[in-house]
């Protein structure tokens, strides 16, 4: 009897193809820029620039459902021949795409980025325990008396004589 593989199926296939052929643009239109949050607060740079009519260039922070990079928030590029940068405050928490764009029209680069929800300053932290965590003792805040530990100590210790008792005369041979 002769087993066959099924063929392979062209969706799975094409899905693979599309997906290598995006890998080589990820890393590379990334490159240019370099992104990162603290807080509320994005910011950007890159050396990627060149100043053109004492303009660096711009970036732009896009939110969900922005596509072009005039619906941002633009920000003018500042600094130096040796690198540029931009920030923006104030940003709320989601996933946004930073888009630099040179003064001579070139894209310096996109990348994507995530602001994490920033807490509270005046949050008030919980009470802790006096304590502490008591693990290993019967509970995490509960403090059992003595009796209940020697009745508990009690009980595995039967326990174990009454496994030891009824193993030991299950071994013995059986006479009639």
């Amino acid at each position: 009897m002769r087993i066959s593989k099924p063929p392979l199926r062209p969706a799975p296939a094409m899905a693979a193809a599309a997906a290598l052929a995006l890998i080589p643009a990820g890393p590379a239109a990334a490159a240019g820029i370099s992104v990162s949050t603290t807080g509320s607060t994005v910011s950007v740079s890159t050396s990627a620039c060149t100043q053109v009519n004492g303009q660096w260039g711009t970036a732009s922070l896009l939110g969900s459902g922005q596509t072009s990079f005039s619906q941002g928030r633009q920000v003018a590029l500042t600094g130096t021949a040796s690198g540029q940068s931009a920030a923006w405050s104030n940003v709320g928490a989601g996933t946004y795409t930073v888009v630099v764009v040179c003064s001579d029209g070139s894209t310096a680069g996109t990348q994507a980025v995530v602001v994490s929800p920033v807490s509270s300053p005046t949050a008030t932290p919980t009470a802790s325990p006096t304590r502490g965590v008591m693990g290993g003792v019967g509970g995490g805040s509960t403090d059992y008396g003595t009796v209940t530990l020697v009745a508990g100590g009690a009980l595995v210790g039967s326990g174990l004589l009454a496994t030891a008792w009824y193993l030991r005369r299950r071994a013995r041979p059986r006479h009639l």
